[in-house]
């Protein structure tokens, strides 16, 4: 069966109120950690594919994203790049669709019309791009992760997420006229990309990837064992014997530590209260000092940091 440019293989499933998770290679994807991340649900859901692009070739430069020829059984086969389509039912709503995509080279707008038709087709409820960009990061602090703007209904998901506004400006990708279009047909969208230190650069990026597993699995009620935080700690703590030989690194890395520490401190100010809040504690007849700075923080984080969890399984190589 053809959905615009993809072939899906039939009998297709029904989902329930279907959210996709998409990551997009290689742009957003540094440290693999969007798929890496997406390559751990998938196993523990028996996430199947289910379909992908009939014809790359029509979308990409197989100059740039080279085909890959392996023996399979004393047989040669060849894998060719493509967008790759998965699915996995679950036993509490939502199900999830998983959306490998590759960057498209040329008719970018028919790859996310495309795109845009799958999501259609299926009843997507939410679409989030998940993954990670190089930053001036520390990698001796909490890796920061930032979301989407101008999307109201999700303010609140992601301050308890912990998950700051993008403040990103410059050049971007085709693909994102795919949460603009879905936002304009009625779909919720999120985006949570994870900010990686830019003079450590890795294939495989495991801190990154815990910090982004620990979003989805509070999103999604995963178990915790899927974060996998110590992998990230290991490597991270490698990196730092490195750095403690480079003085010219550490000299860096002191003065990102000065500027993270500053904005989180700035962050965690106590904030006036908006004039809605204040009317309503008027009404009350409550009397409290509504500017003192002294008055509690009751936010708190949607999840739990101190939560140790069990080794995962060795990833699966994509």
């Amino acid at each position: 069966m053809r959905i615009g440019a993809f072939e899906i293989n039939d009998p297709v499933p029904k989902m329930d109120n279907p959210h996709v998770l998409a990551v997009l290679r290689p742009w957003i994807d540094v440290g693999s950690v969007g798929t890496l991340s997406l390559s751990r649900v998938e196993r523990h859901l028996n996430a199947q594919e289910v379909g992908r692009l009939a014809r790359p070739g029509r979308f990409y430069d197989f100059t740039r994203y080279r085909p890959r020829s392996y023996i399979n059984q004393g047989t040669r086969e060849y894998s060719i790049p493509s967008t790759v389509i998965r699915l996995a039912k679950r036993e509490t709503s939502p199900d999830l669709i998983f959306l490998h995509l590759l960057e498209p080279h040329s008719y970018g707008e028919d790859f996310t019309d495309s795109v845009m038709e799958l999501l259609s087709y299926f009843g997507v409820k939410r679409y989030s791009l998940v993954g990670a960009m190089y930053d001036m990061v520390p990698h001796t602090r909490p890796l920061l992760v930032s979301g989407g703007i101008g999307e109201p209904d999700a303010e609140e998901e992601y301050k308890m997420l912990n998950t700051r506004p993008s403040n990103y400006e410059g050049p971007t990708t085709i693909t994102y006229l795919i949460p603009l279009q879905a936002g304009k047909m009625g779909m919720e969208t999120r985006t949570f990309v994870v900010h990686l230190p830019q003079y450590f650069q890795v294939d495989e990026d495991f801190t990154g990837t815990s910090r982004l597993m620990e979003i989805l699995c509070n999103v999604y009620q995963l178990p915790k064992r899927l974060m996998d935080p110590q992998r990230g700690r290991d490597q991270y703590q490698a990196l730092q014997k490195i750095v403690s030989d480079a003085s010219e690194v550490g000299s860096l890395l002191s003065r990102l530590e000065e500027r993270y520490d500053k904005e989180q401190n700035e962050e965690s100010a106590p904030k006036p209260l908006s004039p809605n809040i204040e009317q309503f504690l008027r009404d009350l007849d409550l009397d409290l000092d509504l500017e003192s700075p002294d008055s509690p923080n009751i936010d708190s984080p949607f999840f739990d940091e101190t939560e140790d969890a069990d080794d995962s399984e060795p990833e699966r190589p994509e």
